[in-house]
């Protein structure tokens, strides 16, 4: 994130991360990412490590429990996976008590990772062929390898899809979250129709899914969770890793047959396009909700909320044009 988290006690920060046997003498802010907060932190001795703090009220709805037990499933998988011999598995490292994270507050979660080297990308960019073979052939290996116990599983179904069923329901009257509040109203007032569509057409596709395998999943493979080291390539961002269909990573992924073919090989499970595309329109209508239901919340005008705003103006668009475009085809 851009904008540093608001109502975070920095010295707390550094006073937590003992519990990792660190005692910082520096800890600069790292304008990285989006959902989480980044420091790199340092000591006296050299070593430096990559610390995150996730606001838990900003994560999206679990299946179960509080956003904090879900986050430590998630971390505390991550673990598993990098102890049964994933090494491109970037894992928090455990406390002198072995957990995964620690709480700061009742609002912040604070995990602490090894600093690795290499170059990162971002969402939405293109990965040359030699870069998305590895990432296809890491990803294989990943879902050939055996869930740990706290593997949460991720259904089909959208968990926040009902939160943008109530912005839509309640697009008629005033938004007062913040700034950006009245137009996250007007523009899903403007499109109310066609998103009813989209999520109807999204339940019809998803009740033809029947008796998939899940394995496990990382959830986000874009180049934006990418370390493009000299090894191989790196996964970061594991918060929503879990058992699902494996269609759920390779649609960020896979760009034509041969990546699914490479997959095949490996795998021996051929991936099922219509399946890919179902996650890319779950994604989108995700993306929606999430945003939505931030812009009904109190928010600032920071450069946090200006991408978003981006981000979901773009997504709206591709949702209704696609619908659009259907139209005119039938």
């Amino acid at each position: 994130m851009k904008d540093r988290p608001a109502g975070l006690d920095e010295r707390a920060l550094r006073d937590i991360l003992g519990a990792w046997g660190i005692g910082a003498v520096s800890l600069d802010y790292a304008p990285v990412g989006f959902g989480d907060y980044h420091w790199v932190a340092a000591d006296a001795d050299g070593p430096r490590w990559f610390v995150t703090v996730a606001d838990l009220t900003q994560k999206g709805p679990v299946e179960e429990g509080s956003a904090e037990s879900g986050l430590r499933q998630a971390m505390d998988t991550a673990v598993a996976l990098r102890e049964q011999g994933l090494d491109f598995v970037v894992a928090p490292l455990a406390t002198g008590r072995g957990e995964s994270l620690r709480l700061l507050g009742e609002r912040h979660a604070v995990s602490v990772f090894p600093l690795v080297h290499g170059r990162t990308g971002d969402f939405g960019e293109s990965l040359a062929a030699g870069e998305r073979a590895a990432v296809v052939e890491m990803l294989a290996e990943l879902h050939r390898t055996g869930a740990p116990a706290s593997t949460p599983v991720r259904p089909l179904r959208i968990p926040a899809r009902d939160r943008l069923e109530d912005a839509i329901q309640a697009s008629g009257g005033g938004w007062q979250g913040g700034p950006y509040a009245e137009p996250a109203r007007a523009l899903v007032a403007g499109c109310a129709g066609r998103l009813r569509e989209r999520l109807d057409e999204f339940d019809r596709r998803a009740d033809e899914v029947r008796g998939e395998q899940l394995v496990v999943t990382h959830g986000e493979p874009h180049p934006g969770n990418l370390v493009l080291a000299d090894g191989g390539p790196l996964l970061v961002d594991w918060d929503t890793v879990g058992l699902a269909l494996p269609e759920r990573d390779l649609w960020l992924v896979a760009d034509g047959p041969d990546d699914l073919a490479r997959y095949a090989d490996i795998t021996g499970r051929r991936p099922d396009p219509e399946i890919m595309d179902l996650y890319r329109l779950r994604w989108a209508i995700e993306d929606v909700a999430l945003y939505v239901d931030d812009f009904r919340r109190p928010h600032e005008s920071g450069a946090d909320s200006r991408q978003a705003w981006e981000a979901l103006t773009d997504t709206v668009r591709g949702l209704v044009e696609q619908v659009a475009e259907a139209r005119k085809g039938g």
